[in-house]
This record gives C-alpha cells, sequence and structure tokens, in this order.
C-alpha cells in the first residue's frame, strides 16, 4: 500500500480527513494513477499512521477518509541518533539510506580530523538533498517517523551531543577489548536514548578516540573485519535491531 507522510495540520482527526498536498499529491494523480476508493497509508511524522481511502484525487491536493489510526510498529524501542563522519561521494547517502532503513531516529553528520569532506560552513542545499533521501527511505521501509538530518557538527558539539545518551557506541577499528555484542548483551533493558558513532574513510585519530572515552562514550569493536564508514551504522544498528526487537 502506498506511504504518504503529511504535516499534522493536514490531519483532521474530528472529521476524520487528511489532505495529501504538494509533490505526494501529484504522485498519487500522475505516477501512480490511483482511483477513489482505493486505500493508502498516511503517517504524521510522529508515529502514528492512518489507513485511508482517497475521496477526491486532484494534482493541487487528495483528499482521504480515515478508515483507521494505530501506532506504527516500525519504530525501534531506542530513540537512536546516528552521528555520521562526513564521507565522500554517494557514500554519505548510502549511510543517511540505511540508518533510517535499520531504525535510526536522527542522522546527525560531523566533521572528524581525518575527513576528506569538510563542511563549508552553509550545506543548506545538501541538507535538503540528505532529509530528502531520509524521506525516501522513511517510506520505502514503512516507518511511522522521518528521522531528521540535522547539520553538520564539529567534532567538540558531536562528543557534547553524544554523551547525553544514555548508551553512547564510540565504534572504533582500534578497539580490542570490548565488543559491541558483549555490550548490548550486558544490558538489562532497551536504553531510552542511544548514540552511535561512526569515523570517516580513514577511522578515527588515537586523540580523537581518546577524548571521546573521556567524555564517556563506550569504544567498541565491531568484530574482526573492517567495515566501510558507509556499512558501520546500518551493521550497529542491526546488532541493536537483533538485541531488542528480534528476540
Amino acid at each position: 500500500m502506498p506511504r504518504f507522510f503529511v504535516d499534522k495540520s493536514n490531519i483532521d482527526l474530528v472529521d476524520g480527513i487528511i489532505t495529501v498536498d504538494g509533490e505526494d499529491a501529484r504522485h498519487i494523480s500522475r505516477s501512480l494513477r490511483m482511483a477513489v476508493g482505493e486505500q493508502i497509508t498516511v503517517c504524521d511524522g510522529e508515529g502514528t499512521e492512518h489507513i485511508c481511502r482517497l475521496e477526491q484525487i486532484r494534482d493541487s491536493g487528495s483528499v482521504c477518509s480515515i478508515i483507521s489510526s494505530a501506532p506504527s510498529i516500525a519504530e525501534s524501542p531506542c530513540r537512536i541518533s546516528v552521528y555520521q563522519a562526513l564521507v565522500k561521494g554517494d557514500r554519505m547517502d548510502i549511510a543517511i539510506q540505511k540508518s533510517v532503513e535499520f531504525g535510526a531516529y536522527e542522522i546527525r553528520p560531523f566533521e572528524a580530523s581525518r575527513c576528506i569532506v569538510k563542511s563549508k560552513g552553509d550545506d543548506g542545499g545538501k541538507a535538503v538533498r540528505r532529509n530528502k533521501i531520509a524521506l525516501e527511505a522513511a517510506k520505502q521501509c514503512g516507518r511511522g517517523i522521518v528521522p531528521k538530518v540535522l547539520p553538520v557538527m564539529s567534532f567538540d558539539e558531536m562528543l557534547m551531543a553524544a554523551s547525553a545518551a544514555q548508551l553512547a557506541i564510540f565504534c572504533y577499528e582500534d578497539e580490542h577489548t570490548l565488543k559491541l555484542g558483549t555490550l548490548l548483551s550486558s544490558l538489562s533493558s532497551p536504553p531510552a536514548t542511544v548514540a552511535i558513532v561512526i569515523g570517516p574513510e580513514g577511522g578515527f585519530s588515537p586523540e580523537e578516540a581518546k577524548r571521546a572515552t573521556e567524555a564517556g562514550l563506550r569504544s567498541v569493536s565491531l568484530g574482526s573485519r573492517i567495515l566501510r564508514t558507509e556499512s558501520a551504522a546500518a551493521f550497529t544498528l542491526a546488532c541493536i535491531a537483533e538485541e531488542f526487537e528480534l528476540k
């Protein structure tokens, strides 16, 4: 069933009516060529999804009636923030897409010392594109929210934000003591908030790793294989899902 996200202002719970506008309205009428009476799923972006029947179809806005409403079952029990170091080419796009698919609540790019790509200050155009990638991924995988891709942070800002999480995971290729699976299995219940910190192509410097542990982040190994930066967040998210969602 086609899935769309709308602003809560487009949802009239009193009359049971939702309006789908913008590009999605044109997608319904032109690309999907849907007919009155067909059903779609409409999400408010905050975890509630509505099964709806199309009543009017127009390029300017399609109107549908609510058949049923329920909380989304596709969300992680943990609110997970992925802190992804800037990477070149389409690797950032892949990291965002897969983080959304694997359950991230938000993606927060940051700049590390070994980043090949550097932030140029005003990344407004990139931010719009990255959030569009997150939106399309959320639709494709059946999410109840649209994870936000936030503006680029400095390494110091990342440490401050990540250390506030109940569980802050620093994925470090030179960690040889604590494995991710060992850390997760030691927890008695899902942490309310999780930070996952992923380095750039060249990894983190020893100084950055030292600063991360001093800030309270848990340095962990993701195993004996070195993962590409665009794969590491998805792998970590999958391990969290296996521990807290699939058992």
